[in-house]
């Protein structure tokens, strides 16, 4: 039996171990075999020295995630309980805010998986960023789309997705075209006033500084000194997507994202997202970017769905 103590001192208990003690016996469940005592600023924690040693692990990783972030969430301790030390610290010494929103609020990269988006849309001005959903594949890209403009390196933000049908007729929706497509962009919307104040994405909508559009809207331009996001490229045809990766102009960056598990094209028809990460692999400027599971940011039980679907033969 090996016995350790663990110091968190320098950051709040009530932080760490939750409210009424949720992350301790989250902690509790994620290491069963180990008997875990939340003394104060201290853990004792005894068992077999393979487990404690991943124990210390695990909380080196938590330490520095709520010393960066000031919040722990039962997800967070899932997902860091996942996570390799070394690839998560390397990171630690970074400045990894993407953009600073209204509040006070901070848009961090927070996986190393988006950090790998990060870093490839700033080497890259085409970058695919593939993966299940909750992995901030769309939230990334627009952080960074936001940050473009305000750093002035772009003069528009142009956010689109293909208006498919998910199991809903378009035609019996209520309202005109733009009121029929508003909730097929209603995630671009949120991302975007996470990111500026409400009144400047008014703003900047009304004067055509941000527009979001349906994919059909961006046939015969020339996207010049513009970040385009195309989200949900997955629901895309092959004339679609090509005829969508042919508008890009001077100075601009593309991001395209997409799960290539949720296709809702009819008659089985090919997603233009595959086709073109196959035929565009090894094309020098286009970096691709696959997220999975362990980048999943919403509730914990969304990593478990997407792992079942995944080992689900059906």
């Amino acid at each position: 039996m090996h016995e350790t103590l663990i110091s968190i001192e320098g950051l709040d208990p009530v932080v760490v171990l939750g409210n009424e003690n949720a992350n301790l016996r989250a902690l509790q469940r994620l290491f069963p075999k180990l008997r875990i005592v939340s003394r104060g600023h201290d853990f004792i924690v005894k068992g077999s020295r393979e487990d404690v040693g991943r124990f210390e692990e695990v909380m080196r990783m938590v330490v520095w995630h709520v010393d960066r972030y000031s919040s722990l969430s039962i997800d967070d301790l899932d997902r860091i309980s996942k996570s390799d030390e070394a690839t998560v610290m390397k990171d630690a010494g970074v400045d990894d805010v993407i953009v600073h929103g209204p509040g006070g609020n901070r848009v961090y990269a927070r996986t190393p998986n988006q950090h790998k988006l990060v870093a490839a849309v700033v080497d890259n001005d085409m970058v695919f960023a593939v993966g299940p959903a909750g992995t901030g594949k769309t939230y990334t890209a627009v952080a960074l789309a936001v940050k473009a403009l305000k750093d002035k390196r772009v003069k528009k933000i142009i956010l689109t997705r293909p208006a498919v049908e998910a199991g809903e007729n378009l035609g019996f929706l209520p309202g005109d075209m733009k009121e029929k497509l508003d909730p097929y962009l209603q995630p671009l919307y949120d991302a975007l006033t996470d990111m500026l104040p409400y009144d400047k994405v008014a703003e900047y909508l009304e004067k055509g500084v941000i527009e979001v559009a349906p994919l059909a809207f961006m046939r015969g331009r020339t996207l010049d000194k513009a970040f385009v996001i195309l989200d949900e490229a997955q629901n895309t045809t092959i004339p679609q997507i090509k005829m969508f990766l042919t508008r890009m102009g001077r100075d601009a960056k593309y991001v395209i994202t997409g799960d290539e598990t949720q296709v809702d094209l009819p008659n089985r028809q090919k997603s233009g997202l595959a086709h073109a990460l196959y035929i565009l692999k090894d094309v020098e400027g286009i970096s691709t970017i696959r997220l999975t599971g362990v980048d999943v940011m919403r509730h914990r039980l969304v990593r478990a769905v997407i792992t079942a679907f995944e080992k689900d033969p059906n």
